[in-house]
């Protein structure tokens, strides 16, 4: 027992100094305020909270929620169904389709979403080969729009949801689908009742990277969603490094912080009662 504890005392040190302690400092400055010039004034204040009720911080985080789901939606839709076949498929095309899936990893993430500005802008490749071949007369308008944050982010983060769920259908039991079939079941009821709850960890894993990556990242707006896309990340890195205003950032943080628990928790019990019905319908 006492062996245990010391194993695990390295990991406990270094998320109370690089997790817990910056973290508790955050909640505290975000009940502080600030003078003009930026600098903290130790006075308590539920003033930045109030603050985040406005209707322009309200409309920023509703878009950021919808932005963040849509994405790990997104991410999983398509993931899952490539993972599965990674899964599947012989050792060779395994270790070819995660060579290419853990590529994009090579290469700078600015450059990566830098070339979507290239393929996206009004002259950039697409529309130059769609007016080309006469598809379109002018232009079309993707770039600075949600659909192109949206299309960057579901690009940036697909390896995030394929690799866990690749993971987690390699480990699961095989014989459970030989004998779901020996004993009748189709394809799709063996995959349903058996496949699915099964990768339910990967499942779990993947979204909840996603999740609060998306909703953390602020480059792929800044970048490809111009000035009239923003995220709650944007705002708190603006009043951080622009507006000096570390209570109301710090604020936004926490807030951002309790709203990813949140979306994880509801998460995990909807993959949770799902796992549960799928139980009792074996029953």
């Amino acid at each position: 027992m006492r062996k245990s504890k010391w194993l695990v005392s390295p990991v406990v040190l270094w998320l109370s100094i690089f997790l817990i302690l910056p973290m508790a400092i955050v909640v505290v400055i975000s009940f502080l305020q600030r003078d003009e010039f930026g600098n903290l004034i130790y006075q308590f204040t539920l003033d930045n909270y109030a603050r985040f009720f406005d209707s322009l911080y309200m409309g920023v985080y509703w878009d950021t929620l919808v932005l963040s789901i849509s994405t790990t939606v997104l991410c999983l839709l398509i993931s899952y169904p490539l993972a599965y076949y990674i899964a599947n498929a012989g050792a060779t095309r395994q270790k070819i389709w995660l060579l290419l899936i853990t590529v994009p990893f090579w290469i700078n993430f600015l450059i990566r979403t830098y070339a979507w500005v290239l393929l996206l802008r009004s002259q950039g490749v697409v529309n130059s080969v769609l007016m080309n071949i006469g598809i379109i007369d002018e232009p079309l308008k993707m770039l600075y729009t949600k659909g192109a944050v949206l299309l960057g982010m579901v690009y940036t983060f697909i390896p995030f949801m394929v690799l866990p769920i690749y993971v987690a259908l390699e480990q699961m039991d095989k014989k459970l689908l030989e004998a779901a079939s020996d004993l009748g079941a189709t394809r799709w009821n063996a995959f349903r009742l058996i496949t699915l709850p099964q990768t339910k960890s990967g499942i779990m894993t993947g979204s909840v990277l996603v999740f609060v990556s998306t909703a953390g990242m602020y480059v792929v707006t800044d970048i490809l969603g111009g000035a009239k896309s923003a995220m709650l990340s944007n705002i708190i890195q603006t009043q951080f490094l622009g507006a000096r205003d570390w209570p109301f950032g710090s604020a936004l943080s926490v807030i951002f912080a309790i709203t990813s628990l949140v979306m994880i928790f509801l998460f995990n019990m909807a993959l949770r009662s799902r796992h549960e019905r799928a139980k009792e319908g074996r029953a």
